[in-house]
């Protein structure tokens, strides 16, 4: 296949929702529909039946929720799709900031019953801001749950979102009959039983038709018939200019556990869904189409094999193909570097591949090279931009629970803190070390990763820090910058990139550091102009 079709071929999306909305179950069931596993392994009560694919690491698999963004490709219908899979838990939240960088497209998952929550809220104002395109997928249907119309509203209101149903619920709960699908004009009934097969759909062109009746009961079609006869005359049709350009957001009901509205989801979604977009960088946009390889890292996970203590780099190619063995410039370290076993994802197998286009995701084995943000490209001197690190709402000092292993023990937290699972801060006065977090879950999985992937041990001791605040080096000259610096030099720290930072232990402290030296600029993001 030429080029242009192997662009347009790919869909690269990510899977977002609040916690429990079914996330990685529905990851697991259009897995299934790619033929990409043979069973899904559902995460139940967190006591985890046959571990879903997408959840590799140890402590995920223990408390039934997903840390990290994992990916996961599959051909389906001709199309090379890739997916996303993030973690829901607001203490991962940066983890999914970082990956909708990489996404053309998203998915939204809801609960039926929970209806909008707050981390979807959150996710959904980011592809916003990004004009990301979303389809929105109601979930947990076989439940009882929220009237159809009411989630419709309340999607529109809380995520500001202009939906078009493209299917309809024919009944919820117990009385749960099947699925009305508007897009194809055909209705899918749910018997519940099959959670591990396909179900068959039945074609309707014409919904009047008596036969509907026979099927589904004459209250449920009648219902059927006015609920669809308000979508009409309350929602847009679908636009896909409208959806592609951020303005429109089709919605599918279903159930991913019962395997039930994921085909039509995943049917829609192959055929709407952009191939891979355009993507600016701070020097020019650059398009997917063009024949020189650019790329960015937007995750790095160490110690994907426990026995190699390696680490991947995971690249989003934005333009040209990645060759195998062909040395690529590593733009911030202005060093050409190649790679003789790039890695891509089919479902849960990683395997070694010679090209990868535009959309694709290639895992590069790293010894230390790169950091999130980085950029690859042909020789061009290009920077992708908008993978910031954001001041954390947790701040522990880490010490050092066995001495024999010190060693291990930086090179632990130096490797989870490139990754991003956290951030280190270096104390000026006595060079102690601090790990900042965005929720407190994420001490535990530090703890436990280094122990168990790198043989250290560590303890906590908390540290009273409100806000950490990057300092603006501009000003480092003048005295009243030397002031801040003398009289604030215990809450002083240099971050892993050895920025400057303020760890304010206070609002009250923050305020009067702020007004007392006004020439000093503070910011709660790491990258500013």
């Amino acid at each position: 296949m030429d080029f242009q079709t192997e662009i347009e071929r790919r869909r690269t999306f990510g899977i977002i929702s609040h916690p429990d909305a079914g996330k990685t179950t529905l990851t697991e069931k259009l897995l299934l529909f790619g033929g990409a596993i043979q069973e899904a392994g559902a995460v139940k009560n967190n006591k985890i039946k046959k571990s879903a694919t997408s959840d590799f690491m140890e402590i995920e698999r223990q408390r039934g929720i997903s840390v990290a963004t994992s990916v996961l490709a599959f051909i389906y219908k001709d199309k090379k799709i890739n997916i996303l899979d993030t973690p829901g838990h607001k203490d991962f939240a940066e983890d999914t900031f970082r990956t909708l960088t990489a996404v053309d497209s998203v998915i939204v998952v809801i609960d039926v019953a929970k209806g909008v929550e707050e981390q979807t809220e959150k996710l959904v104002e980011v592809c916003r801001m990004r004009n990301i395109p979303i389809i929105v997928f109601i979930n947990k249907l076989d439940r009882e749950g929220k009237d159809a119309f009411d989630l419709l509203d309340e999607v529109e209101q809380k995520l500001g979102l202009s939906v078009s149903p493209l299917s309809f619920p024919i009944g919820m709960g117990y009385d749960f009959k099947g699925i009305y699908n508007i897009y194809e004009k055909n209705i899918n009934l749910f018997s519940g039983e099959s959670k591990k097969n396909i179900e068959e759909t039945i074609a309707f062109d014409n919904i009047e038709n008596t036969e509907l009746e026979d099927i589904i009961g004459s209250s449920a079609a009648e219902t059927l018939r006015s609920d669809l006869e308000l979508v009409s005359g309350v929602y847009p049709a679908l636009d896909k200019e409208a959806y592609l350009n951020g303005t429109q957001h089709p919605v599918f009901f279903g159930s991913a556990l019962n395997n039930f509205g994921v085909r039509e989801l995943l049917d829609c979604f192959i055929e709407i869904a952009p191939s891979p977009r355009p993507k600016m960088a701070e020097e020019r946009l650059v398009d997917a189409n063009e024949k020189a390889l650019t790329g960015f890292v937007f995750k790095i996970h160490a110690n994907m094999d426990p026995k190699h203590r390696d680490r991947l780099a995971f690249v989003k190619i934005v333009s040209g193909t990645f060759e195998r063995n062909k040395p690529y410039l590593h733009v911030r370290q202005d060093k050409k570097l190649k790679f003789s076993s790039p890695n891509a994802f089919f479902a849960e197998k990683k395997e070694i591949v010679d090209i990868s286009y535009p959309g694709d995701i290639v895992g590069l084995h790293d010894t230390g090279n790169f950091k999130i943000g980085d950029t690859l490209t042909e020789g061009e001197k290009l920077n992708y931009k908008g993978i910031p690190s954001f001041s954390p709402e947790h701040f522990r000092y880490i010490n050092n629970a066995d001495p024999m292993k010190s060693k291990q023990l930086y090179k632990g937290i130096d490797q989870l803190m490139d990754e991003g699972v956290a951030q280190l801060f270096t104390l000026e006065l006595n060079g102690r070390k601090v790990v900042g977090t965005v929720g407190a879950l994420q001490f535990e999985v530090i703890q436990y990763r280094l122990e168990h992937e790198y043989g250290a041990k560590c303890s906590y001791e908390n540290f009273p820090v409100f806000k950490a605040c990057w300092v603006d080096p501009d000003d480092s000259k003048n005295d009243e910058f030397k002031e801040f610096q003398r009289v604030k030099s215990k809450f002083l720290a240099k971050d892993k990139r050895g920025q400057l930072v303020f760890l304010a232990d206070s609002q009250f402290s923050l305020q009067m550091t702020q007004s007392k030296y006004s020439s000093v600029k503070l910011h709660f993001v790491s990258e500013f102009d």
